[in-house]
């Protein structure tokens, strides 16, 4: 008897630790309390624009949240070269849960990527109006479609602007509190520094996108996409794009700009070796930091009295898990990063501006302004802000890469910017039927 209430007792023991065990396994399976929740964040930021800032983020979210673990992948070859990793991603059935997508991409990304709304994410885990009390509704519509679907969160907010080297304007006898303002000026002054250093004076950013082209095209009174007969067309088969492509053309092929890889032609600017550059604001921190003299700033020039319009650049974040779990751990994150605290660490860490509601008027960010003429100017271009043009359809990265790769060849002198931007307005429309 006393053997039998001896394994008796065994077999209710061993009964609560596995009813016990079963308890905790059905628990960690939708509990953000029990288990830690992975998920994965792809970005674009590399060691020269803002990756190290990423790691740290995401390092500290990590640490301040021991039930969620981010890992961050850095995708090469900007918003196309991530957008590009997430088709092949998606088709073998390996979603990341947060993506940094790039504006451009905003059409292509609803309608070729299944999410769900990112308001039902968001009232899902508890914060229904966390879009519409953190931006403006303009900020907020920059991430929606034109049939105000709202895609994603808005993020980075960056704009073209024109960096210059101060030491080299007064070698070349110019004053660099009169920088350039027109396209006319920065050719005048290209060439006068040409003359004076010996060195090609001026490099536009040549990323794997047409941002600063579209920022040329519209300034010039012209349209990249254009709406006809219910139809989407290209817009830049015009006399006022092909005069806009043509003016950094022309500079270099008299050997007063620069057509390189953006390695070389940032390197050749933080060097001192090189005098103007257009490229995002978002280079700030990094141009600061690299380089052995004052780096200054002036807005992105004008086509004589034109008003300038400049198009949004950055990223907005996507939320494509389909676990809700995973969703829930999604919006933490998410909402981490956009705290007025980390906004401000982002932008010291990059130069991208913040999209949040009031970081002008108080606060770190604030501060970061007052001791920062570079990051006040920029924030002065915010209403000069358009769309960034927005290919539509299956093929839109296609349509992408053939505006990109126009823009090599007019730059490489082989054929003209009327010609090269005519052969590819006929190969994007063919696309967009």
């Amino acid at each position: 008897m006393r053997l039998k209430a001896i394994l008796s007792g065994l077999f209710c023991m061993l009964t609560l630790l596995l009813l016990a065990g079963c308890g905790n396994s059905t628990s960690n399976s939708g509990s953000t309390n029990d288990k830690v929740v992975e998920i994965e964040y792809w970005h674009v930021a590399s060691d020269s624009f803002g990756g190290q800032t990423v790691r740290e983020l995401v390092a500290d979210f990590n640490k301040t949240h021991p039930n969620i673990k981010v890992t961050e992948k850095f995708n090469p070859d900007m918003y196309k070269g991530l957008t590009q990793n997430l088709q092949a991603a998606l088709a073998s059935g390996q979603t990341p849960d947060v993506v940094q997508m790039g504006w451009n991409f905003l059409n292509y990304a609803h309608e070729n990527f299944e999410t769900e709304s990112i308001d039902k994410i968001f009232a899902d885990a508890g914060d229904p109006n966390f879009i519409k009390d953190t931006f403006e509704p303009n900020i907020a519509r920059l991430a929606q479609t034109d049939t105000g679907d709202q895609v994603g969160v808005p993020y980075s907010l960056s704009l073209p602007v024109l960096y210059y080297n101060p030491d080299i304007f007064k070698a070349a006898g110019l004053d660099p509190n009169k920088p350039p303002t027109t396209w006319t000026e920065v050719a005048e002054y290209a060439k006068q520094i040409k003359e004076k250093t010996g060195n090609p004076a001026f490099f536009m950013q040549e990323y794997a996108d047409t941002w600063t082209n579209q920022a040329l095209v519209e300034s010039n009174g012209g349209t990249m996409l254009t709406h006809k007969d219910g139809k989407w067309q290209a817009g830049f088969d015009t006399p006022e794009a092909a005069y806009a492509y043509q003016v950094i053309a022309d500079m270099v092929k008299n050997g007063t700009g620069l057509h390189a890889t953006n390695e070389e032609g940032f390197q050749s600017f933080t060097s001192g070796k090189l005098a103007m550059v257009a490229t995002t604001i978002g280079k700030r921190a990094n141009f600061e930091k690299s380089s052995n003299f004052k780096v200054m700033t002036t807005t992105f020039p004008a086509f004589g009295n034109k008003p300038v319009k400049v198009p949004a650049g950055g990223n907005f974040l996507m939320i494509l898990s389909k676990d809700k779990a995973k969703q829930k751990a999604a919006v933490e994150f998410v909402k981490y990063l956009e705290s007025a605290e980390n906004l401000t660490k982002w932008d010291t860490g990059t130069g991208y501006l913040p999209p949040r509601k009031g970081m002008a008027q108080e606060g770190p960010y604030k501060k970061l302004m007052d001791e920062n003429e570079n990051i006040r100017k920029a924030m002065e271009m915010l209403p000069n802000v358009t769309p960034w043009v927005s290919f539509p359809g299956q093929n839109g990265l296609q349509a992408e890469q053939i505006l990109i790769d126009a823009r090599d060849v007019i730059l490489n002198g082989s054929k003209t910017a009327s010609e090269a931007l005519h052969e590819a307005a006929l190969k994007i429309n063919d696309l967009l039927k």
